[in-house]
């Protein structure tokens, strides 16, 4: 039996300056807004992260598994590394994802590869929901990868 890649290092160190900021802060509109300016899309971090993510994904190191339609998978549990987040990665091609929670919120990097596409109304850039917000994850316009970081890996699927 073969063992599945590892997730790189230099991808966890990647994450680490995103999670430093994010750490302490509320996780809500503002923290959406100053991501964006700190890490805007098209600029040299993002355009790191999409590679990276683009990689890891024809590595098989992330969304290697797959339900519905949608490619996923969780790259990095939560750690003391990246102060508490955990990293999940998932693949969607215009299509609704199942209905889930986030008790502490979700930090959400927004990377479109085909298309006009965007995650729940959002092209390339960050989206963030806060402790206790909800939603049916949607992908419109074409294929994107969404990283999403979520503090203490709290996620629930429910049924809305």
């Amino acid at each position: 039996m073969s063992e599945s890649p590892q997730t790189p290092e230099a991808f966890v160190q990647h994450f680490v300056e995103v999670t430093q900021r994010i750490s302490g802060q509320v996780i809500g509109s503002d923290l959406e807004e100053q991501l964006n300016q700190a890490f805007p899309a098209g600029g040299e971090w993002f355009e790191a992260a999409k590679r990276m993510c683009r990689a890891g994904c024809e590595e098989g190191w992330l969304c290697a598994r797959e339900a519905g339609g949608i490619k996923f998978g969780r790259a990095v549990p939560p750690s003391d590394t990246l102060n508490g987040m955990s990293i999940d990665v998932v693949e969607m091609d215009s299509i609704v994802g199942p209905h889930h929670s986030h008790p502490n919120g979700e930090i959400d990097l927004v990377m479109p590869l085909l298309g006009a596409a965007e995650f729940d109304g959002r092209g390339a850039g960050w989206k963030v929901y806060g402790p206790g917000s909800a939603h049916r994850p949607t992908v419109t316009g074409g294929k994107a990868l969404v990283l999403y970081l979520l503090p203490d890996g709290a996620i629930e699927f429910t049924r809305g």
